[in-house]
């Protein structure tokens, strides 16, 4: 007998790597074995598969075998590569063809009567796959539409062993089995952000102007008021107004949701994403981690959308401070003894916070209970370092004579919408050849180069708070970037490009000290 030879996929973060299966029939006395660096899951593959192959009609070698994972120093977990291990077992006996095996990469979890369960991670190991070269894909057939969404390979969906081996030349009569169907629901059942338009929002323009801005230039917010003042329903509306997803970020965000999902999904995402986890959240819930396979966290799950933490000093200051670098370089990676992964992390941060805990401070009628000690330490929780990185910090009230209010025009999310994507033009345009696209994603390093750099006489009260100490370096870039959005949606408006002024640095400025 010879060694019998297949590909799959093995997941670091969202990176696939090709694995190479093989299996050795050799005479002894029978044993299964896995090596390779597999986990404790994939370990467990021996059983699960003795019984796939034995349920499936077909023959399991009473003999020693062993079935290799290449590279061995590449950790490898979870059950994906069940199907590869059966199928390279049986093609080590001959019951499959050995060519047609070594050309085709297997994904897939095996049940006890030989049906492929759906898995989690298709769509990015079907593109690992195609990356590494691979031309046939075998997958899940409740997985098949996921795969069928990455081009330059044949994907092929099998409801079971007999099906896959049959596809590599095995004499099988064909049985008619149900598909094994996830119990976790489909990945593509989302709540639809579409259903909350700006224009509920009353009596709050300029932060709907703010709001704006935000999402034509990428940048961070924080909102400060008493509970009613309308936070929540303002952040909520947010990834409304953000452009629809291109083909590259659909892409991205369907990988981060095919690694939480087993079930599949037959079409790409166009809304940007929202997340808005629990204050009760744990650091690594929310930027990843976990003790086995390394999960994305919601950073990740909010990558091209809106993160929003509500009641922000709330949470724990560990988990916050967590969110520093990954607001930085637009990633986050996660390192474990054995391995690392990185994942994608780049979104827009939206933070809301009372005034203090009973949230009274400030309300005409109301009385606060809160000490002056207790106060500073509760909006302390948001360090100095995090609160550095927002661009826009809004002051709000409680709407009051709501009938005057209700009279005042408001804007709906798809005319905001517009704004913001003829604003990413126009910045687009600019930045282009520089390999950016939005204005809060361009270094500062860039900004002062000479057909960048402002006049003197713009930037002069920049100069001033950075002089005295009311301003760091990051602040001054990140004010000198929100100006350029705020000049990007004036010129919407207008129909004339022009770099910022006094005008937009002072108005940027501004946005970003109000409530700090």
């Amino acid at each position: 007998m010879s060694v019998g030879r297949t590909g799959a996929i093995a997941l670091v973060g969202l990176n696939g790597v090709r694995v190479d299966i093989e299996a050795d029939v050799a005479s002894g006395l029978p044993r299964f074995a896995v090596v390779g660096l597999p986990d404790r899951s994939l370990a467990e593959a021996t059983d699960r598969v003795r019984s796939a192959i034995v349920n499936s009609g077909l023959d399991m070698p009473s003999q020693r075998v062993t079935v290799n994972l290449s590279p061995a120093s590449l950790p490898k977990a979870g059950s994906s590569f069940d199907v590869g291990i059966a199928i390279a077992a049986l093609a080590a006996t001959r019951q499959v063809s050995l060519d047609s095996v070594a050309r085709t990469v297997h994904i897939g979890e095996l049940a006890l009567d030989g049906r492929l369960r759906p898995s989690r991670g298709v769509l990015p190991a079907v593109l690992g796959a195609a990356r590494a070269g691979a031309k046939v894909v075998i997958v899940p057939r409740a997985n098949l539409a996921e795969a069928q969404l990455v081009e330059g390979i044949e994907s092929v969906g099998a409801v079971s062993l007999r099906d896959v081996a049959r596809w590599h030349g095995a004499n099988l009569e064909v049985h008619e089995e149900p598909v094994l169907a996830s119990a976790q629901g489909d990945a593509s059942e989302v709540a639809l952000v579409d259903e909350l338009d700006l224009s509920d929002v009353i009596g709050h323009q300029s932060a709907v102007e703010a709001l704006v801005a935000a999402a034509a230039g990428g940048h961070h917010v924080s909102m400060l008021g008493p509970p009613g003042s309308g936070k929540t329903m303002l952040a909520t509306r947010l990834a409304g107004i953000l452009p629809r997803l291109s083909q590259q970020q659909a892409l991205e965000v369907a990988c981060v949701e095919s690694l939480l999902h087993e079930s599949g999904f037959s079409e790409l995402p166009v809304q940007p994403p929202l997340e808005a986890p629990h204050h009760t959240a744990t650091p690594v819930s929310l930027v990843g981690g976990g003790s086995g396979v390394i999960r994305p966290g919601a950073i990740s799950r909010a990558h091209h959308g809106v993160l929003f933490l509500d009641e922000a000093p709330e949470f724990s200051r560990v988990a916050l401070d967590a969110l520093r670098q990954p607001l930085e370089t637009g990633e986050i990676t996660v390192h474990r003894a054995n391995q690392s992964a990185t994942f994608p992390a780049q979104f827009l941060l939206v933070l809301a916070s009372n005034p203090c805990p009973c949230g009274n401070f400030g309300v005409r009628g109301e009385e606060c209970t809160c000490a002056v000690d207790v106060r500073r330490r509760y909006l302390a929780r948001l360090s100095g370092p995090l609160r550095d990185r927002i661009d826009i910090n809004l002051s709000l009230s409680r709407v009051t004579r709501i009938g005057q209010q209700l009279a005042q025009p408001t804007t709906t999310s798809a005319e905001a919408r517009e704004r913001v994507a003829r604003a990413r033009d126009v910045s687009r345009a600019r930045w282009h050849g520089l390999g950016f696209e939005m204005n809060a994603h361009v270094p500062g390093s860039i900004l002062r180069r000479q057909e960048f750099c402002l006049p003197g006489k713009a930037t002069a009260q920049l100069e001033k708070g950075l002089d005295n100490g009311l301003i760091t370096m990051r602040g001054y870039d990140r004010t000198l970037r929100l100006a350029w959005t705020l000049a990007d949606l004036d010129a919407v408006a207008s129909g004339v490009i022009k770099p910022p002024t006094l005008d937009h640095v002072g108005r940027a400025l501004l946005m970003r000290r109000e409530n700090t």
